[in-house]
């Protein structure tokens, strides 16, 4: 079994903080190398990724990863939160762009992702192991397939230690794109993300918003399972499955599951492997 990693979004009341401290006590008994907490720009919510990363740190015992964005402000606010994280005990991050939120006229200090991962190097040297994001099915503002490559290399050469993918659902849209980006001399690890099937609405809503194809056999079957979510659930778990198989066969270097902040639609892929 390749290393596996899990991701989680920072609970905002006391329902879903208990909901992630079940998911965090779930899938820590699966050994991932770590667990990552997305970022929420924007005012108040700049505090609930630390006090996230700390919780599954202290609470938890697992190695807590910050993701880190072109959204979060100022230099100043930036190297902070560096200062925070290396208190805390992380020694990586991931260090994303981000989509400029709803009522937001402009960037902050920094407009690029390979700027952000300059300046965590400026600031703290290798102390950090940074990832950055990859688009096997293209960024959904890129210009094109070859502009988006582009963008990946000037990550890559500003300092990333690896990649880790957006999800997708065709296994051979990450392997040309992990092809394309060796071509270009990228060398560092590119790990497939994994988003289990739990809800055929939701997915379709993110994946409108992230640019990720939902193949035409997989809408279609789970249209016609409607609103039965065990059998949602049950073909989901078989699809995602399958595909980290395939995934795994062809030689990615790990698993990053999205989690959604619950452990039963992961582990029941984890099983299948």
């Amino acid at each position: 079994m390749v290393p596996i990693s899990f991701e989680f979004f920072p609970p905002k009341t006391d329902e879903q903080r208990a909901q992630l401290d079940a998911a965090a006590t779930a899938l820590k008994q699966r050994g991932p190398e770590y667990v990552s907490v997305t970022f929420g720009a924007g005012g108040s919510t700049l505090s609930y990724t630390p006090d996230t990363v700390r919780r599954l740190h202290e609470d938890h015992g697992l190695e807590a990863v910050p993701h880190l964005s072109c959204m979060g402000g100022t230099r100043r606010e930036i190297r902070e939160l560096l200062d925070l994280y290396r208190d805390i005990g992380c020694r990586r991050i991931v260090a994303l762009r981000g989509d400029l939120p709803s009522g937001m006229a402009a960037f902050g200090d920094f407009r690029y992702a390979s700027d952000l991962v300059r300046f965590v190097r400026e600031e703290t040297g290798d102390f950090f192991h940074i990832e950055v994001a990859g688009y096997p099915e293209v960024h959904p503002q890129a210009e094109d397939a070859s502009s988006d490559l582009r963008r990946l290399v000037e990550k890559v050469e500003a300092g990333a230690n690896g990649i880790i993918t957006q999800y997708f659902f065709n296994p051979d849209a990450y392997f040309r794109f992990v092809d394309d980006a060796h071509r270009l001399g990228v060398k560092v690890p590119i790990v497939p993300g994994i988003m289990p099937i739990t809800n055929y609405s939701q997915l379709r809503r993110f994946s409108e918003m992230c640019g990720a194809e939902i193949p035409r056999w997989i809408a279609r079957r789970l249209q016609a399972l409607g609103d039965d979510l065990g059998g949602i659930r049950e073909f989901g778990a078989e699809v995602v499955g399958a595909l980290c198989r395939r995934l795994v066969e062809g030689g990615a270097p790990s698993l990053h599951l999205y989690t959604l902040n619950r452990a039963k639609a992961t582990l029941a892929v984890l099983d299948r492997l």
